[in-house]
């Protein structure tokens, strides 16, 4: 079965890229190129849906916002 995630993409300060999947919690890497990007966040979207797998699905209950006093 093939699955399809929306990946966003940012550079740091340092100029490494870092992808994250905002469907899949936690799934996130980074790299200097965005070839090499790109086959680290496929790694990275396997193995956390072979965690998901393992793991009780959440409900979704809503997003909240906070503010916080700095």
């Amino acid at each position: 079965m093939k699955r399809e995630f929306s990946v966003i993409i940012e550079r740091d300060t340092d100029g490494y890229f870092v992808a994250s999947v905002p469907q899949l919690a936690g799934c996130h890497t980074q790299a200097k190129s965005l070839d090499e990007l790109m086959e680290r966040i496929r790694e990275a979207i396997a193995l956390c849906l072979e965690f998901e797998q393992e793991q009780d699905s959440l409900d979704f209950v809503g997003v909240q916002r906070v503010a916080v006093e700095l």
